[in-house]
């Protein structure tokens, strides 16, 4: 198609998160040209100390928050302290992130072998070894205590705040609620689990307690999203979708409320019920 415009989002990047593109749309018999808006994905590269380690295809935007996040999320540092400085380079076909870390952390990285290309939809690519793909997951805890029509409310906010969704209709988001008070952050991305990640390091980077809130998706609640949540101390996910058996089996052994099906006035809790309150209604046995 001719007439290209790119839109940056991200202009301290110099990548585009979208661009503007004119399109022929069809629906039944009538036809149309229309400009459409379409999400864009870039190559990113995370180097330790030095050393490439992992290539995201992801949002270019947040890079920052994100190469904290996934540091945390893969087990790469223990302590937000612990990443020691980040610079982000523009290359001719993506991004660059060249991460320092303490040599004790980057000699454990030296091990793991995670060094191909980590896919839009993939959150273990580049993992050699069961170990890897399926690690030891942390227990979370807290007194976090939820009201059913939080969760709801938080599903009509999450619409509004998904800015790069509404042009494209293309990306995830990852929304951090705090009970009685809403929304706090949000982050999106082409990638569900790299939108997490982004959210994880924003919240770690602001010195917030990701166990005072909980955590909305706007995708089905996978394996490595539930690890990633548990592993930053999130005590209750809530998914637009359906969880997987081995999600629910995990959200089990973390000690995690896990949601799927969020949607409008309904929910399905797949574990650790104890946290979500209710009114109560006669109970369905089907």
């Amino acid at each position: 198609m001719a007439n290209v415009v790119m839109q940056p989002l991200s202009p301290e990047l110099g990548w585009p998160s979208y661009q503007q593109s004119r399109v022929e749309r069809w629906r039944g018999q009538q036809h149309s040209i229309q400009q459409d808006y379409i999400a864009e994905e870039v190559p990113v590269s995370l180097v330790y100390n030095g050393q490439p380690h992992v290539v995201m295809l992801m949002t270019p935007a947040n890079i920052e928050d994100f190469a904290l996040g996934f540091s945390i999320t893969e087990g790469i540092i223990q302590d937000p302290a612990e990443l020691l400085s980040i610079h982000i380079y523009n290359r001719s076909k993506g991004i660059e992130a060249r991460i320092k870390i303490p040599d004790t952390r980057f000699a454990n990285l030296a091990d793991k072998g995670r060094n191909l290309t980590g896919r839009t939809g993939c959150g273990l690519c580049g993992a050699t070894t069961l170990q890897q793909a399926v690690r030891d997951t942390k227990t979370v805890g807290g007194d976090l205590q939820l009201a059913s029509g939080e969760l709801f409310a938080a599903l009509n906010e999450i619409r509004q705040q998904q800015t790069l969704n509404q042009l494209t209709g293309a990306v995830h988001a990852a929304a951090w609620i705090l009970p009685g008070q809403g929304i706090q952050y949000l982050r999106e991305d082409v990638g569900r689990h790299n939108a997490l990640d982004k959210l994880i390091g924003l919240l770690l980077r602001l010195g917030k307690n990701p166990a005072s809130g909980f955590l909305l998706m706007t995708s089905r609640a996978s394996y490595e999203l539930v690890q990633k949540a548990a592993s930053a101390g999130i005590t209750l996910l809530a998914a637009m979708s359906a969880p997987t058996g081995l999600a629910i089996r995990l959200a089990e052994e973390a000690g995690m409320t896990l949601v799927g099906f969020a949607r409008d006035d309904q929910h399905v809790v797949y574990s650790r019920p104890e946290r979500l309150t209710h009114t109560t209604y006669p109970t369905l046995i089907t």
